[in-house]
């Protein structure tokens, strides 16, 4: 005879009930082989029907590279402290390339994948994760690339080393991926009713290149920017971020722990207004994406 006083008791229980900050480890690791399928699926089908396929990893920052050379080196006469301009850029576009592939990816998780967040649950932040870490990989090709320039000068004979803040690299590339993280959450969350948003993304994120001294070193920001426009680009954590690299990758520029501090502050604090505003949007996005 059936017990109507028994209480089953389950295993998972879903709920648009959840804590303002809640990244939820458990379940994210209880479904980490669907990230990783993520992941896999993220590496695999960005240049799967291109002709180049993975050689657009390269390709894309060199000629950047070049372009940069160019117009702000050769035609802007923008000093590099006695570093090749080539591979002064490259180290910056390196490091910008990583962070602009997580804005712009988690930026549409929302809209791109409506279709399956409207079937089947799973912990919604898992996608943006997935395409953070397989980033990794395009970052990983671009920074071999890099040291293979790296290693041609200095054969060349010009004067190269890596810092000894270079213990400090992999907590840069975190503070890289947590702001791109953050800002793409913000920016997927208000695209579920600004559809608008989408458009001015790409856009905004060249202009965001110009002022995070992608192109050129904070020093000649000083010398040459207006006080205010100086200014800002100074306090820009991704300048101090993208200085940073060249600082530790090339032994020029400036590095002051306030700023490393201050990045890191900032980074920490726009990945967590990221996941409050994607944990809130999530339980009601599917009504007017």
């Amino acid at each position: 005879m059936l017990n109507t006083d028994q209480k089953d008791e389950w295993l998972f229980t879903i709920s648009s009930k959840r804590k303002l900050i809640d990244l939820n480890f458990k379940e994210i690791w209880r479904y980490r082989d669907l990230l990783l399928l993520f992941v896999k699926r993220d590496i695999v089908t960005v240049y799967k029907q291109t002709i180049l396929g993975p050689l657009w990893y390269l390709i894309q920052p060199l000629f950047t590279s070049v372009v940069f050379t160019l117009v702000f080196n050769n035609l802007g006469s923008i000093s590099t402290g006695g570093i090749p301009p080539f591979l002064f850029n490259l180290a910056g576009i390196t490091a910008w390339n990583y962070f602009k592939e997580c804005l712009t990816k988690t930026s549409s998780t929302f809209t791109a994948n409506k279709n399956i967040f409207g079937k089947v649950y799973f912990p919604r932040v898992i996608m943006p994760l997935s395409i953070t870490i397989s980033n990794l990989l395009k970052f990983g090709i671009q920074l071999i690339i890099f040291l293979g320039f790296f290693i041609y000068y200095y054969a060349s004979g010009f004067d190269l080393g890596f810092n000894n803040k270079l213990f400090l690299f992999p907590v840069y590339v975190i503070m890289m991926g947590l702001i791109g993280l953050g800002l793409g959450m913000i920016i997927s969350s208000m695209t579920t009713k600004y559809r608008d948003l989408n458009i001015l993304v790409g856009f905004a994120v060249q202009l965001l290149m110009y002022v995070s001294a992608v192109p050129y070193p904070i020093s000649e920001a000083k010398a040459k920017f207006p006080e205010k426009i100086a200014l800002l680009v100074e306090y820009n954590p991704l300048t101090q971020i993208i200085e940073g690299f060249r600082y530790m990758l090339l032994d020029t520029g400036t590095f002051s722990w306030f700023g490393f501090f201050y990045t890191l502050i900032v980074s920490v604090i726009l990945f967590l207004i990221g996941l409050v505003i994607f944990n809130r949007t999530e339980k009601s996005f599917i009504d007017t994406v």
